[in-house]
């Protein structure tokens, strides 16, 4: 994670208060406080309440605060769109590591956005109202290529856990 987010110098860190994994709560406030000691660019942390747990997770981190009491300051107010140029930076990637350290590889929003649907509507054939599922986490490119899913109008399925818990038939029952 060092390697990757040092490079990037993040001004924020957003990361749950733990997850789930083969029926079993994994707290991770170690991680989050070790990760974002180590982040000098980092200004603030983020807690998302996950486990129900933020409130407290946040209390033993530096320069944290739970989501919910960092956002209650602010009222709701309609959702504004602003139009960002087609080459506009989308998200960042990294290479795998295999050959030295991580590369960011920025991709922009426009490109991005033809590939996934030419990639989803030719070639799976996606079309408006269908269901779409992938299995994947929101870690791997493939969540990426999984959400572009709402551009050809389908309606996303997701499954939270591990696929083979508690046993190889979880996506199937």
């Amino acid at each position: 994670v060092l390697d990757r987010f040092g490079q990037i110098e993040p001004v924020v860190f957003i990361a749950p208060d733990g997850y789930w994994y083969n029926g079993k709560a994994i707290e991770v406030a170690d991680k989050i406080a070790a990760v974002a000691d180590k982040l000098a660019t980092v200004r603030k942390v983020l807690i998302v309440d996950y486990l129900g747990t933020s409130l407290d997770v946040a209390a033993t981190i530096g320069k944290a605060a739970a989501l919910e009491e960092a956002l209650s300051p602010f009222a709701a107010r309609p959702v504004s769109y602003e139009r960002l140029p087609f080459s506009h930076p989308l998200y960042i990637l990294f290479s795998s590591g295999t050959t030295g350290v991580p590369k960011c590889i920025v991709h922009s929003a426009g490109g991005t956005l033809i590939q996934h649907v030419k990639e989803e509507r030719l070639h799976a054939g996606l079309l408006d109202g269908d269901r779409f599922f992938y299995f994947t986490t929101c870690g791997w490119m493939m969540w990426n290529w999984l959400v572009s899913g709402l551009a050809s109008g389908a309606t996303l399925l997701l499954y939270d856990g591990s696929p083979f818990y508690p046993d190889g038939n979880a996506l199937f029952d």
